[in-house]
């Protein structure tokens, strides 16, 4: 009977002291940085078709970084999802023939708490010229997710 007491006591304790520790919970988003002047493209920036650009930006976690994606797509219709606080002067609203649409996701390797983005991207011959929005999608390892949309413009060069 002793020594089932001493047992009993025994996993009641360790329950007791195990329930007692805390895990360290990641509850930060990560951050987007496409503010500076090394950055690229910034709100109301403008690509030419036909031309590569690079995509720049600076990605930080208090944790650690998952991957990112980045949304190129028309805005012709003037629909919102702009997280900049700025208005671009927009083209009258027209159909799209042959709007430019740019979607990928890329990893980040294992380990780091920042990692300075750049990326080539093609804006090919024949697009439709106008209105687009750009939109960075960065997740970090545990899931917590940013998003940064700004308004882009896709031109013919002069």
């Amino acid at each position: 009977m002793y020594k089932h007491r001493l047992i009993i006591i025994g996993l009641i304790s360790n329950l007791l002291v195990s329930s007692c520790e805390k895990e360290e919970r990641d509850t930060e988003l990560p951050e987007i940085i496409m503010t500076g002047a090394e950055h690229f493209p910034q709100n109301c920036d403008t690509v030419y078709i036909g031309e590569s650009f690079t995509f720049r930006a600076l990605f930080t976690d208090n944790y650690e970084l998952g991957s990112y994606s980045i949304d190129i797509h028309h805005n012709f219709d003037h629909h919102s999802h702009s997280t900049d606080v700025a208005d671009c002067q927009m083209d009258p609203v027209k159909t799209p023939v042959n709007p430019f649409l740019f979607i990928e996701q890329f990893d980040i390797p294992e380990g780091l708490k920042e990692y300075n983005a750049n990326r080539v991207i093609d804006i090919p011959e024949g697009a439709d010229s106008g209105d687009y929005h750009l939109m960075v999608r960065l997740t970090d390892r545990t899931g917590w997710q940013a998003i940064r949309g700004i308004s882009i413009k896709i031109l013919e060069r002069p």
